[in-house]
């Protein structure tokens, strides 16, 4: 098995390639890191009715901003094979705000689901979408026909 480093030259079959996040050149990040502590500020000056952002909040969203950045946090890897060191970002493993954390989380929910709760059978999953003037009107013709 090959190394998984950071290569740019022509690759042979099955070699495995680690290609580091850059979550600070994403738009999302770009737009928390600079709004993020105006936006603090600003609802913590709003009337007394409202309330300021709860802890929860402002802390994910500082959390997020910590996600997949070298400076924050990193373990060392080594590949015996090649020798070559190279350094992976901690991430905040939140699926609230984080795009790739939810992301993962999200494909090892369905890989557990797969493989340890759904019998071995094949599947058919079918959506009705509804346009949202049409919901409420459905919601209360349902909820006449079956009062539970």
């Amino acid at each position: 098995m090959s190394c998984p480093t950071i290569h740019t030259g022509s690759l042979g079959a099955g070699a495995h390639v680690y290609r580091p996040r850059r979550p600070e050149k994403t738009l999302l990040h770009k737009t928390v890191r600079q709004n993020l502590e105006t936006f603090l500020v600003a609802t913590d000056e709003q009337d007394d009715f409202r309330g300021s952002v709860p802890h929860h909040v402002e802390a994910a969203f500082r959390k997020y901003l910590k996600c997949g950045l070298l400076c924050h946090g990193f373990a060392r890897a080594y590949c015996a094979g090649c020798g070559h060191n190279f350094m992976v970002a901690f991430s905040c493993k939140n699926r609230d705000i984080c795009p790739s954390c939810s992301t993962r989380r999200m494909v090892e929910t369905a890989a557990h689901m797969v493989d340890d709760v759904l019998p071995r059978v094949q599947f058919r999953q079918w959506v009705l979408s509804v346009p949202k003037r049409v919901r409420w009107t459905m919601r209360l013709n349902l909820s006449s026909e079956f009062p539970f």
